[in-house]
């Protein structure tokens, strides 16, 4: 059988106030393009459809239409919820989901079966996939519990509780003449971050070791890292990446999904697809002359200014690249910060003063500026 795995699309994502409704169309578009042109058996969506919990209609309405879209290419879809989902709203949309052949699982429910979904392919190949929502650390400790497994206990580990749910969704994995697959999204000690994913829930404590999925696992589709790559494990071990740029700290991922092939009896075979509909995110330094010979109106830009600051100076640099949504002074020109025993004593000296001498230490010699702070103290003075 053949599977198009994909995930974290962060469809809702704003890049410093820039929105990317349109780059997600047309990112969205392109994968369904693909899996067209591949024609899989079955598509997974390894979380965080949105970037937010609380998506906008329009963010709501072109996820909705990308899972009918890739449906429509006579697929069956299955999408599980992220940390960035709100699992409930997800389960909520399940109903029409259904409706749509979409299989659709946002959060851990109370029976097993619920997360254990059986298909057949037009080829007559019969596959088992168990589906892993994104899990918190207070819920993966009720999940456990809720299967009647060993009693967790304070100290456990989250690992703990994912091995246990793993463990018990996969009993059935031992079956054979079945193509076995888990989808889930998580962190894998050993896999490198992607540059965009949440902090809180890429640390140690949320982390688990490949050695939580079975042997029998024929493929695992991960979510949650950004970067496209597979990890060392007892099986298969992949994450697709997300196919766009999420921020700055993924300008070098390649965007992309993959494409596995793979038998009851023969080892997955996989082939990363590039996606290249997204704008490309690129951090270039300079003078503002070298800024200039080095413009790139096909990205989006993170700009270092080598140029002493002053009044205006943002304002130039986003004439000369309209494309900068981030822009900052280098830090090599940042004068070092002066001892305390040379900074400006408050005590019988006036706010202009005090000012002047601020701008005199951070190397800020620009008679604008000081203009400008005596407007906005005479009129907040007046007020």
């Amino acid at each position: 059988m053949k599977i198009l795995h994909t995930s974290d699309w962060h469809v809702g994502k704003v890049l410093k106030g820039h929105s990317r409704t349109a780059e997600h169309v047309a990112v969205l578009a392109q994968v369904v393009e693909i899996a067209r042109a591949e024609r899989p058996d079955l598509v997974i969506v390894a979380g965080d459809l949105y970037d937010t919990a609380a998506p906008t209609s329009d963010a709501t309405k072109l996820v909705t239409r990308a899972l009918s879209a890739l449906r429509g290419t006579g697929a069956q879809v299955v999408a599980i919820g992220g940390n960035h989902d709100n699992g409930p709203a997800l389960d909520a949309l399940r109903p029409w989901a259904e409706a749509a052949g979409i299989t659709l699982r946002g959060t851990v429910r109370d029976n097993p079966d619920e997360h254990l979904i059986e298909g057949v392919t037009a080829g007559g190949e019969r596959w088992r996939l168990v589906a892993l929502p994104f899990l918190s650390q207070r819920y993966a400790v009720r999940a456990t519990e809720m299967y009647e497994l060993t009693a967790a206990e304070a100290t456990q580990t989250y690992a703990d509780h994912v091995a246990r749910l793993v463990r018990r969704l996969t009993e059935r994995f031992a079956e054979p003449d079945v193509v076995n697959l888990i989808t889930a999204h998580l962190t894998v000690v050993g896999a490198q971050m992607g540059g965009g994913e949440r902090e809180a829930h890429t640390v140690l404590g949320y982390a688990v070791p490949a050695t939580v999925f079975p042997t029998s696992a024929h493929y695992v589709a991960l979510g949650h890292l950004h970067r496209a790559q597979q990890v060392l494990g007892p099986c298969p071990v992949r994450y697709s990446g997300s196919p766009l740029a999420v921020d700055f700290g993924e300008e070098e991922n390649t965007p992309a999904v993959t494409i596995v092939e793979v038998t009851a009896t023969t080892a997955a075979r996989m082939r990363d697809v590039p996606v290249t509909a997204a704008i490309p995110l690129r951090t270039v330094r300079g003078t503002l002359d070298e800024l200039a010979e080095a413009a790139d109106p096909t990205a989006w830009l993170r700009v270092y200014v080598r140029e002493a600051p002053r009044a205006g100076l943002r304002e130039e640099v986003q004439a000369l690249l309209p494309r900068a949504v981030e822009v900052r002074i280098d830090p090599e020109m940042m004068p070092t910060t002066q001892s305390s025993a040379r900074a400006a004593q408050r005590a019988g000296r006036s706010p202009r003063e005090l000012f002047g001498d601020y701008l005199e230490q951070r190397g800020h010699v620009d008679d604008g500026v000081r203009e400008l702070f005596d407007t906005l103290y005479e009129e907040v003075s007046s007020a």
